[in-house]
């Protein structure tokens, strides 16, 4: 009795939604269960005021919050298409979440410790030819820009995404991008107390890059856990508060 009181208590709950938000879920419902699917056109605002019982102006409503939520967008000839949130979009909206937990350095390292050793043995297991060439081609590029910090900083963000997309596995890039991004794009200030941190950079992704084109997975392995570690010396190095909140930055 209990438990059937409570049920009542949150479909009531439910049911206070504003007619846009019921709108919208009804159809994030479907596209999740697969019954609509990426790439096929969404019912138009009329079909879909007379299968929900609402009026145009609710729909319509209902859709501008899907398309916020990056669940439909506009094909040709204005069609409203199925889609998936792209990568990109994901990591932006976990990173800015993380933010607002005001989250650590220490706290986003203890799982980049566990990701990133990982994310490289799965690299040099699956790489392809032209991924172990675009993650030679990112060291390359570094070594001749080691005195600009900012490049530095793109650099990196983008060696350990090349890493994850290697693995080829999606999950393992939609964790580890929000984390990398913050943690690296932290390392604004690392440059200027830790002057040597840039070529330690440099050596160890030098070493991974080599490892994953060599198909080496123990080694890609090692030597990434052995760059993570580092990475934190460097700000134990550089004197820094691991356990405050990362700055705000971009």
């Amino acid at each position: 009795m209990q438990d059937e009181k409570k049920g009542r208590a949150i479909l009531g709950q439910i049911d206070k939604d504003p007619g846009y938000v019921r709108v919208a879920k009804a159809i994030e419902a479907e596209i999740v269960a697969c019954r609509l699917k990426v790439g096929e056109l969404l019912p138009t605002e009329a079909e879909l005021s007379g299968m929900l019982g609402v009026n145009r102006s609710t729909v319509r409503e209902g859709i501008r919050a899907l398309e916020n939520a990056a669940l439909v967008r506009r094909g040709e000839g204005k069609r409203l298409v199925i889609s998936a949130p792209e990568p990109e979009v994901i990591t932006k909206v976990n990173a800015r979440a993380m933010r607002m937990m005001r989250v650590s350095f220490l706290e986003l390292w203890d799982v980049q410790m566990k990701l990133e050793p990982f994310a490289a043995r799965l690299a040099a297991e699956h790489r392809t030819p032209e991924q172990a060439e675009a993650l030679q081609a990112n060291v390359a590029e570094l070594k001749v820009n080691l005195d600009n910090d900012a490049f530095i900083i793109r650099s990196d963000v983008e060696f350990h995404a090349l890493i994850t997309e290697a693995g080829g596995n999606p999950v393992l890039s939609l964790a580890t991008a929000p984390i990398g991004q913050l943690l690296y794009s932290a390392t604004v200030d690392l440059y200027a107390r830790v002057p040597q941190a840039r070529h330690r950079l440099l050596t160890a992704h030098e070493a991974i890059a080599r490892a994953i084109a060599d198909g080496n997975a123990d080694e890609s392995e090692s030597w990434a856990a052995r760059h993570i570690q580092d990475f934190k010396r460097g700000y134990e190095v550089g004197g820094f508060d691991m356990t405050a909140q990362l700055p705000m930055r971009g």
